[in-house]
């Protein structure tokens, strides 16, 4: 009679699995660092063999093929191989409770049946349309690299002649708004800029967004030719005043604003936003302390990941041969790796896959070029006027090294109009801050510091009387 029990309970349970649908569509937003991306999956039932699609809305992407869709137990899992994701989740009625994986960070996400709305942030310097004044999207062509970049023009008018910001991004591919975790800053500096009687010139960085090229292979040099292509395309506008065109450039964009500067006369006063005044390899060194030191982490841990840091940097720095650097990486992370048994290993990855991401991480031509890149012999040749801007609660770029530094190089090659300013409270993305620390960033309301904006308005009219 137990048996009988036993055989009885497995066949109904069996009956209530087979009775369970997941075929149709999955919705979910995935929220990862401030940013919400919506996730679709597709799942469709041949026989006894589940397959399906992933849709990525937000990023333009439909249709990417799920490796292995696998239903068991009221336990669902799609695993997409070369994106390195991974889902699983439990079905609950209509839903599936679940995580997001991929790169050996895991984030919660439910699905639901129902398409599902990402929550509205909270952003109220944000302009809303229609604007005060004119906007114009428009393109223009990089003949040096053969690509085409779009953006988007304002004038104060639509007809007159004016003086003109051009919008430098920081690192990683950005559009013209410089959108990240949820706030667009370039789009407010050019609202409150162009409101207060100055033209502003923003674009998508090279590769992403509607402008054409790759972003991948690009270093900061490059970028520079972008710089020099928005200038030319400037003084083909009657509206600009050609004797006052700017740069304004943040983080990366404070590198790339004094290369474009150094070598133009076209360039009238320039902008630096929590822009780098020491080499790439020590700010990169000071960022990581400084922002491990934030999260927590102990004194023997970033003593730790200093040391090893600063060995691979070095490399870097001194290589010449970039297939024997790859060799030298390889064999000196798997060195790092056996003496420190600290070192994670994300699921789902071989060591010598870990070790192979890591390599090329460092080795790509963008952060070969940051790393070996000094910006004081540049900044000694920039002749025009200069403002050089930091929070005082930036990690990433910490203002006493590199707002010295900056002002340093300016003054030994002469530069006469230097103005450095410190903002008390703020971090690296001008916003007013408690520590300072990057996990702030989404979750500040402020996009970018109403007296930051006031003081380099007022310093960029004084230039342009």
């Amino acid at each position: 009679m137990r048996t009988l029990s036993i055989v009885l309970f497995i066949f109904f349970v069996s009956i209530a699995m087979s009775a369970q649908d997941i075929t149709g569509q999955w919705n979910g937003v995935l929220k990862v660092q401030g940013m919400q991306l919506r996730v679709v999956f597709n799942v469709t039932k041949s026989g006894a063999f589940y397959t399906s699609t992933m849709d990525s809305p937000d990023q333009g992407a439909a249709g990417i093929p799920v490796t292995q869709t696998t239903f068991v137990n009221s336990t669902i899992k799609f695993e997409v191989t070369n994106a390195r994701i991974q889902y699983n989740g439990a079905l609950k009625n209509d839903e599936i409770v679940g995580t997001f994986k991929q790169g050996g960070q895991e984030f919660p996400m439910n699905l639901s049946r129902k398409t599902i709305e990402k929550e509205v942030i909270k952003r109220p310097q944000e302009p809303t349309k229609p604007y005060s004044y004119y906007s114009e999207d428009v393109t223009f062509p990089n003949a040096k690299a053969n690509i085409s970049l779009a953006g988007t023009l304002t004038l104060p008018k639509k007809e007159g002649n004016y003086p003109v910001v051009i919008l430098i991004s920081g690192s990683g591919a950005q559009n013209r708004d410089s959108e990240l975790l949820g706030h667009k800053p370039f789009l407010v500096i050019s609202d409150y800029l162009t409101k207060n009687g100055i033209a502003v010139l923003r674009y998508d960085d090279r590769g992403f967004g509607q402008s054409t090229g790759d972003f991948k292979t690009a270093t900061s040099a490059d970028f520079a030719t972008d710089v020099e292509s928005a200038v030319t395309y400037l003084k083909t506008r009657k509206e600009i005043n050609l004797k006052k065109i700017g740069l304004m450039g943040h983080s990366e964009g404070g590198i790339i604003a004094p290369m474009v500067s150094a070598k133009s006369k076209d360039i009238s006063f320039i902008v630096l936003l929590a822009g780098t005044g020491i080499q790439g390899d020590k700010l990169l060194l000071l960022q990581q302390e400084l922002i491990a030191r934030a999260n927590g982490a102990s004194e023997a841990e970033i003593k730790t990941t200093f040391q090893n840091n600063s060995k691979l940097f070095e490399m870097v720095v001194k290589s010449t041969d970039l297939q024997k650097l790859k060799t030298e990486l390889t064999t000196k992370i798997n060195e790092l790796i056996k003496n420190d048994n600290s070192t994670e290993i994300p699921n789902g990855m071989t060591k010598e896959q870990y070790i192979a991401l890591q390599v090329n991480q460092i080795t790509n031509p963008w952060m070969q070029y940051f790393l070996k890149y000094n910006p004081q012999p540049t900044l000694e040749k920039v002749k025009c006027p200069v403002l050089a801007v930091n929070g005082e609660k930036d990690l990433q770029v910490p203002p006493k090294q590199n707002l010295t530094a900056i002002k340093n190089a300016l003054i030994k090659g002469g530069n006469k109009n230097v103005t450095t300013i410190e903002f008390p409270n703020l971090n690296h993305l001008f916003q007013e801050s408690t520590t300072g620390s990057p996990s702030e960033y989404a979750t500040i309301e402020q996009t970018f510091s109403p007296v930051a904006l006031n003081e380099i308005t007022k310093w960029i009219q004084k230039q342009t009387e």
